[in-house]
């Protein structure tokens, strides 16, 4: 009989936020797989566990994957964690779960915290609806590629981002996305936690001062809808003009204005007026 691979979700910083549950697992498994196995060896010791740790990161997952399924399918009950928070959330976790799908064995999700969801509530930006589109592509045209493709989300966008990158990403941030509200929140439920709330010129002027340290999450609200609309209707025709095409196009009266104002999103009768001035011109 196969085992079972437990996603295990641990703290983003303070051991405090590990769950029961989570402990119970790791306790009770064959194995723990560990993006770091140094930073989690300071875990289990912290809470005395003494389960057998194997590296699964980035640069072996291939290989360390072939082996962790061999022994899932030996009966051996595994743990997956990284460095810190959810597994597969910006993480090579994600390609261990898919093997583990194709071949059948049981997963087990464990909740525990994340850094973007603490981020998002920290930011003071809405929730309601929300992007997280991880670390952005290092290469330039990749870069700018990735964010004008989300410029026109009005979604809160939400990015990690390394301390030596900060204060490019927040150059790129601004020429693409121009001047938005953001939340730069730092070493978030650490000793040195730190939110800082403005606009992106703003916290590109604060890191020019202060050097960034630790690891971030940067909140940045959603394009603007009524921005959104005012660029769609601009770079559409005039009433006027609108009204004349599909004039030609053997429109006429009620059908005319409705047509118009349907294109153009705008009230019937404001589309009306505009029609009857240029009736009585004629």
């Amino acid at each position: 009989m196969s085992g079972t691979l437990y996603i295990c979700g641990t703290p983003i910083g303070n051991l405090g936020d590990i769950t029961i549950r989570a402990l119970e697992t790791l306790k009770m498994v064959d194995i723990i797989a560990a993006e770091d196995t140094r930073n989690t060896l300071k875990l289990l010791n912290h809470f005395e566990i003494k389960a057998p740790l194997m590296s699964y990161h980035e640069h072996n997952k291939e290989s360390a994957g072939k082996e962790l399924l061999k022994l899932l399918t030996e009966g051996k009950n595994i743990a997956l964690v990284s460095d810190a928070g959810m597994p597969v959330i910006s993480d090579p976790g994600e390609e261990l779960v898919k093997l583990c799908i194709e071949n059948n064995i049981e997963i087990v999700t464990l909740c525990g915290p994340t850094a973007f969801t603490t981020a998002l509530v920290y930011s003071g930006i809405s929730g309601r609806r929300f992007s997280f589109e991880g670390f952005l592509p290092v290469p330039k045209k990749e870069r700018t590629d990735h964010l004008e493709s989300v410029k026109k989300d009005t979604r809160t966008l939400i990015f990690y981002e390394a301390p030596h990158k900060l204060l490019k990403t927040l150059s790129d941030l601004k020429d693409v996305l121009g001047n938005r509200k953001i939340a730069v929140c730092r070493e978030l439920t650490k000793k040195f936690e730190e939110i800082i709330r403005g606009d992106i010129e703003s916290a590109i002027s604060h890191f020019e001062e202060t050097s960034p340290k630790g690891e971030f999450v940067l909140v940045i609200e959603g394009a603007s809808e009524e921005e959104l609309l005012k660029e769609q209707r601009e770079s559409l025709p005039s009433p006027e003009e609108l009204l004349k095409i599909r004039q030609s196009e053997t429109l006429y009266g009620k059908e005319l204005v409705k047509a118009v104002a349907q294109e153009l999103n705008l009230p019937k009768r404001e589309v009306y007026e505009i029609y009857l001035k240029m009736e009585k011109k004629q």
